[in-house]
């Protein structure tokens, strides 16, 4: 049935032939019915033509609506003219004139209109009923005229709804395109954000490795145990800045959106205690503090705050000078948490923060600033008084409207 269904969809012009030869067929047979005596109003030859040509208009009228509903108007002008009765063959003209509402052009819409409404009172004064009184008239016009209204408001409500669908399918794949592109804005974004991590990555363990390097060369022939957990120290943290470098890029590469989570490393507040563990053991010193009650935090909230510690011990190491010291405050409020991160170095002006290195290529200040507006909250950053840094930041826990 599906087939027969699909198949008689594609070829309308078909199944409205049926329908034309079926109409043809009981219009035939009922002008042969008719005697020639009873066929007052014209032969019964003119009555078949009558219905051949009402014929063609149904077969037609999805191919050809505004010329077969002319040429449905010209028949039965025609049969006003040449005083040809009409047959069950004028069925035809509702026909066409709901389908030129349905799907013909406007002007044929309106056209159809008027036309049905003109018909039955130009039949009723050709042909009137003898013994009808003029409010007889008036309802045999009426009477007549409902069907031409009722067929022109069907086709009318099957164009509404036909154009109606068709807005809903265009919303559709207008919405399935912006959704496509939010999802590449998305994957770009989260590319970025897998760029900025990488910068993390490689800027604090390579500053680690750095730093570590020095002291090394420095106590190579003094203290060759010192040096030996210098090489040590900095072993482990090439591995593991690798192993972290390459999570990244195979997600840079494959752009695989749904396995970042995967891949990604995501620090969190607990993990401040071992990243400041890891900068004493390269020779920072760190005082390290928290006050209020720990509690869970969003994620966006914790990684930002780890990032943020981890670029400004970072910054303190590159920038702060020999005999540098630092301090990392994380305080629980009610609304939020707040970081402070203070050192004492005397190495390096407060562009050089700015810019995130010596040579001007990191995030630095730009990227704490940027992590700290996606979860709302506030950067202060500058130097202290008689020399070193300090950077307070406070992270809400929920994110500014």
């Amino acid at each position: 049935m599906q087939r027969l269904y699909d198949f008689l969809r594609r070829h309308p012009t078909w199944v409205d032939s049926f329908w034309a030869v079926v109409l043809l067929g009981i219009s035939g047979a009922s002008i042969w019915k008719l005697g020639e005596a009873q066929a007052h109003h014209g032969s019964r030859p003119a009555m078949l033509a009558v219905s051949v040509v009402m014929s063609v208009v149904v077969a037609l009228r999805r191919r050809f609506p505004e010329p077969m509903l002319l040429l449905a108007a010209a028949t039965g002008l025609a049969q006003l003219v040449l005083d040809v009765e009409t047959t069950l063959a004028n069925f035809a003209m509702l026909v066409i004139v709901c389908t030129n509402a349905a799907v013909g052009a406007r002007w044929a819409s309106r056209f159809g209109l008027y036309a049905g409404l003109g018909a039955a009172p130009l039949a009723e004064i050709r042909w009137p009923q003898q013994e009808a009184s003029i409010p007889g008239h008036v309802a045999i016009v009426l009477f007549q005229t409902v069907p031409f209204v009722l067929a022109w408001v069907l086709g009318d409500s099957m164009r509404t709804r036909r154009a109606y669908f068709a807005q809903l399918e265009e919303r559709a794949a207008r919405l399935e395109k912006e959704r496509e592109a939010q999802a590449k804005v998305a994957v770009a974004a989260e590319r970025a954000r897998i760029a900025r991590e990488l910068h993390d990555v490689v800027a604090h363990n390579v500053s680690v490795m750095v730093v570590q390097a020095d002291g090394a060369a420095y106590v190579l022939d003094a203290a060759p145990d010192q040096a030996k957990k210098a090489l040590e120290t900095i072993s482990s943290t090439g591995r593991q800045a690798l192993a972290e470098m390459r999570r990244l890029l195979g997600v840079l590469r494959t752009g695989e959106h749904k396995e970042v989570g995967e891949y990604v490393p995501q620090p969190d507040v607990e993990q401040i205690d071992d990243l400041v563990e890891q900068c004493r053991t390269s020779g920072l010193p760190v005082d390290f503090k928290v006050e209020g009650t720990p509690r869970p935090l969003p994620s966006g909230v914790e990684l930002t705050a780890y990032r943020i510690v981890q670029e400004a011990l970072t910054n303190t190491r590159k920038h702060g000078g020999p005999n540098a010291g630092a301090s990392v405050r994380l305080v629980y409020f009610d609304d939020g948490l707040g970081l402070l991160v203070e050192d004492d170095g005397k190495g390096a002006p407060h562009e050089m923060y700015e810019e995130g290195g010596a040579d001007g290529q990191g995030h630095g200040l730009i990227g704490m600033r940027e992590r700290v507006g996606m979860v709302g909250g506030t950067l202060d950053a500058g130097p202290r008084p008689g020399g070193g840094f300090r950077i307070s930041a406070l992270l809400p826990l929920k994110p500014a409207h």
